[in-house]
């Protein structure tokens, strides 16, 4: 006589923004206050389940803190020194980064550059592709490591058995989405099954000490496809940002327990993959003669790197009596409130004409120090006279029209000299600065008809 043991299957209802678990539908979810987010997935509860790797526990006991040995943070130096920055100076051992970005923008050329022309063990997971595919992209951007593996499974637990034989030195995953653990009878890609899977590749890399680098699709909101819980496992977030109708591509740290939270990497597209920009001002910057009018240069700060962007303005008379507000890489509504600066603090009529601001490569910025910049590019083109391509400017503009001091402006200023500009606006309240010391000359204002008068006369 045999005796068969099912597994209890249940249905529950998980919020798609947090994870949340209800065991009958509502509307609004309890946890995150999302609304329509409950979707229903089967869920089966076994007695026992299989695990992927085998873990010896051991036992923990409370320490003080004083009495906890200081190590230093041992980290893999990648040849890709954008990656490294916005990594906070390498790959830290066990450490587990979730990748994010637009479909097509770059996310697995990225992971399979740095599989190919790294010179470490690395095994590479698709769950997407197939082996010709991936060979024929690893053979365009150039293969020339001999210890990159390859494999095509989706199954999270042969995955992990794969690399306990292999033991790499470097895990990649294409991608979290495409991944099921069997133990949960869901389609991949639903709240369980990423949990379950991102918990388990989580467990093995710091069991192991391999790093794993994650590929996750957003949805169309722009956010992280899966639970919210997600990006609260993994080590390192970074968000892979950049328009398909450009050539650069921007790599943000939108979380890293390692390093900065406001690094930035720059590469450029080519058909070879994606070059890294080691100076992204001059790529930022228009080259021309100087004679165009509403183009204005200003310093800004991305996390530690300084970088000089080219602020576009366009001032005309509203065709259609309702004047419209436009802006591309910069906060509308800050735009606005510098606009309606100029009105009530300069007497600058603009409230009925159109006003277009863009900052040139497609980089976002968000730096109140871009606000001089902003407001001389705006005056520049509604009197139609250029600004000095000798001038740089690097100040936020306070609501009663005072010049407002910013942090590093020492570092501003250095790379605003180690490119050739003359002249840099800053704020008179930034204290502790010797003129002397720089070779270029420090312009410090108070009031911003003072900037005005310096700069058009």
């Amino acid at each position: 006589m045999y005796l068969c043991f099912m597994a209890k299957a249940k249905t529950a209802f998980f919020c798609q923004s947090c994870g949340y678990e209800s065991p009958k539908w509502v509307g609004k979810c309890p946890s995150c206050g999302e609304w329509n987010s409950m979707v229903e997935e089967t869920v089966v509860k076994s007695a026992s389940k299989g695990q992927p790797f085998s873990r010896q526990r051991t036992e923990n006991v409370p320490v003080l803190l004083k009495d906890i040995q200081e190590t230093g943070t041992s980290r893999i130096q990648l040849m890709d020194s954008e990656l490294n920055r916005v990594l906070g100076g390498g790959l830290v051992l066990g450490e587990i980064i979730l990748i994010g970005g637009d479909p097509g923008i770059g996310k697995s050329t990225l992971l399979l550059q740095m599989a190919v022309k790294e010179q470490l063990r690395v095994l590479y997971v698709s769950g997407e592709e197939s082996e010709q595919q991936i060979k024929m992209r690893a053979e365009r951007l150039g293969i020339s490591n001999p210890h990159c593996h390859l494999l095509i499974e989706t199954d999270v637990t042969q995955i992990i058995q794969h690399s306990t034989k292999l033991s790499p030195d470097l895990l990649i995953v294409d991608s979290i989405q495409t991944l099921f653990y069997p133990e949960i009878e869901s389609a991949p890609g639903s709240v369980s099954q990423v949990r379950e899977c991102t918990a388990l590749l989580l467990r093995y890399a710091k069991e192991s000490n391999v790093p794993v680098f994650l590929i996750g699709h957003i949805t169309k909101e722009g956010s992280i496809a899966g639970p919210k819980v997600l990006e609260h496992m993994v080590d390192a977030v970074l968000q892979f940002e950049g328009d398909r109708n450009h050539f650069y591509r921007l790599l943000r740290t939108v979380k890293n327990r390692f390093g900065s939270t406001n690094e930035l990497g720059i590469y450029e597209m080519q058909g070879t993959g994606l070059r890294m920009v080691e100076n992204p001002s001059e790529i930022l910057i228009t080259n021309t003669d100087g004679t165009l009018s509403g183009s204005c240069i200003a310093t800004t700060l991305e996390g530690l790197r300084p970088l000089q962007v080219e602020v576009q303005a366009l001032v005309s008379t509203a065709a259609y009596g309702t004047p419209q507000r436009s802006s591309n890489g910069f906060d509308p509504k800050r735009l606005n409130m510098l606009l309606a600066v100029l009105e009530k603090r300069c007497a600058f009529r603009l409230a009925m004409k159109d006003v277009f601001l863009n900052i040139a490569g497609g980089i976002k910025v968000d730096d109140p120090a871009v606000d001089l910049a902003v407001i001389m590019a705006v005056l520049s083109s509604n009197a139609d006279i250029p600004v000095n391509r000798a001038f740089t400017f690097a100040a936020e503009v306070g609501l009663s029209g005072e010049i407002r001091p910013i942090n590093r402006i020492e570092t501003r200023i250095t790379e605003a000299q180690k490119l050739g500009y003359t002249h840099i606006f800053i704020s008179e309240y930034n204290k502790g600065l010797k003129p002397e010391t720089y070779d270029i000359q420090l312009i410090a204002c108070k009031k911003l008809e003072e900037v005005v008068k310096r700069v058009f006369g």
